[in-house]
């Protein structure tokens, strides 16, 4: 693969790559370039994420064969990753890069280490019969979704740009246009990939990827004896945290096999995710998930399920078999109560409480105990507890169809209330998500060439929190013919 671009150019783009995966885990990845775009075009760019990273935006707008195929930035050197992982309970040995090119780990000013990767950039050794590509609108979903969560403040992998190839893909719904997204990531370590080789029963490579995935996200644990159960720790906490937001904001992913859970605790593949909106715990948008086992109440249990597949394949790292069984069982045990903790943490911010007390949870399941069964939409019902604490609980009283629960649960909201409530309330629970009809009426717009709502869309979830004229119909669930809301993975 050759690049056209002036070494001026190059020079100045600001990539600085250093590809230590690659170079210090052979055998992990394997070497190969993207297909090339007949016709690459930059739809999306990301300037805001660009200079965060150090990256000329102009240079890369100059460039779209770097986001498209066709052209490579300077040092960058694609490989696709090798993982497995269990999907829908069963396990999968080999998954893989099937349609993405990690083109290589960018350096960015402040020393951070950072994967550029290409999402729908062709067949790999890992696509298993698929044609390696993605259409324009599950990506511009990834685009709009993530930069969504990092705005909502929830760990995240990035979209820097979604390109055009300027060819067309077959799916069920037909021809559409051939896209790309360059995603940004801490890592694309996943507990899948050492489940890749401990399946295998390489313990020497998984070793390796263990000891480097450490290196990459826990350096203060690196040589220490211990290592490989305190990064078990870290990893427990991190993905604690994460669903934790989640559910604070009534997000559900939809697909969290052991695949799509990244060590580092950043949400990663936004296939068939969505927004809940009326609050009932077994809330599903995928078409796949036909028994809810990923569904929004499920989330946390799944959470201890993934955790419990990563112990298994750590075990063999840590030395006596009896010994490790029990101590990671103990772990294990305690996901449950780590995992509260931290949602009840989330529930503490969302509901402006005062300091920490033993009701704390009671308070919070009592909200939700309200709301359920209400046809209640969740943003708004949180967004508008602002107006309760300011003593104006009509906007709020207005979502109910019966509100007896909440009038009872608002007495003993209010006696916990911190200094300041209304104004933290409106600080911490979004004005604006990406609601599901704003989504798909977008990326209908986009694919057939038109960017704009998408556009509008996107500056409005990337600006969550701000109460102002204008924003009215982005802050709004679905109009009532809108109807069951069915993801799909986009593949």
């Amino acid at each position: 693969m050759t690049d056209q671009t002036p070494h001026s150019a190059l020079r100045h783009s600001g990539f600085r790559f250093d590809n230590s995966w690659a170079r210090d885990l052979p055998g992990t990845c394997v070497a190969q370039d993207p297909d090339a775009a007949p016709a690459p075009q930059i739809l999306v760019l990301n300037r805001a994420l660009a200079a965060d990273l150090g990256l000329a935006a102009d240079v890369l707008a100059q460039n779209p064969g770097w986001f498209a195929g066709g052209s490579l930035p300077d040092g960058a050197a694609p490989v696709a990753l090798a993982y497995a992982g269990h999907q829908f309970g069963g396990f999968s040995p080999q998954l893989g890069d099937g349609r993405a090119h990690l083109l290589g780990e960018h350096i960015a000013p402040d020393g951070q280490r950072w994967d550029i990767q290409l999402k729908g950039s062709g067949r790999t050794p890992f696509s298993r019969g698929g044609d390696g590509k993605a259409a324009l609108g599950p990506m511009l979903r990834e685009y709009v979704i993530s930069e969504a969560m990092a705005a909502l403040g929830v760990p995240t992998t990035r979209s820097l740009a979604v390109a055009l190839t300027g060819e067309d893909v077959r799916r069920e719904a037909g021809r559409l246009p051939g896209a790309v997204v360059a995603r940004v990531a801490a890592s694309h370590l996943r507990v899948g990939t050492l489940q890749f080789w401990a399946a295998r029963g390489d313990h020497d490579t998984l070793a390796r990827v263990v000891d480097y995935a450490i290196a990459r996200h826990d350096p203060d644990l690196v040589g220490q004896e211990g290592r490989v159960l305190a990064f078990f720790d870290r990893v427990i906490a991190r993905q604690a945290r994460l669903v934790a937001a989640w559910m604070g904001l009534g997000f559900v992913h939809g697909v969290l096999n052991t695949d799509n859970v990244a060590l580092s605790g950043e949400t990663i593949d936004y296939g068939p995710c969505a927004f809940m909106e009326d609050y009932a715990p077994g809330t599903v948008f995928s078409s796949i998930d036909h028994q809810g086992r990923y569904a929004y109440a499920n989330q946390p249990h799944i959470l201890a399920w993934n955790m419990a597949k990563l112990a298994e394949s750590l075990l063999p790292l840590m030395g006596d078999a009896d010994a490790a069984v029990q101590v990671l069982n103990d772990r294990l045990s305690g996901i449950a109560a780590f995992y509260q903790a931290e949602w009840l943490a989330v529930m503490r911010d969302k509901l402006a409480l005062d300091g920490a007390q033993d009701g704390d949870a009671d308070l919070a399941t009592g909200f939700l105990a309200a709301i359920e069964g209400q046809g209640v939409d969740w943003t708004l019902a949180f967004r508008r507890l602002a107006d309760a604490a300011a003593d104006d609980i009509t906007p709020l009283r207005a979502l109910f169809t019966d509100p007896a629960k909440l009038d009872l649960w608002l007495p003993l909201w209010r006696a916990r209330l911190r200094a300041g409530a209304a104004d933290h309330l409106r600080a911490t629970n979004p004005l604006v998500i990406p609601r599901n009809h704003l989504v798909e009426a977008a990326l209908q717009a986009a694919e057939a060439g038109d960017l704009a709502p998408f556009t509008a869309l996107l500056a409005q979830v990337t600006d969550p929190y701000a109460d102002r004229p204008g924003r009215e119909a982005y802050a709004l669930p679905a109009p009532s013919g809108f109807g069951d809301y069915v993801t799909f993975c986009g593949t």
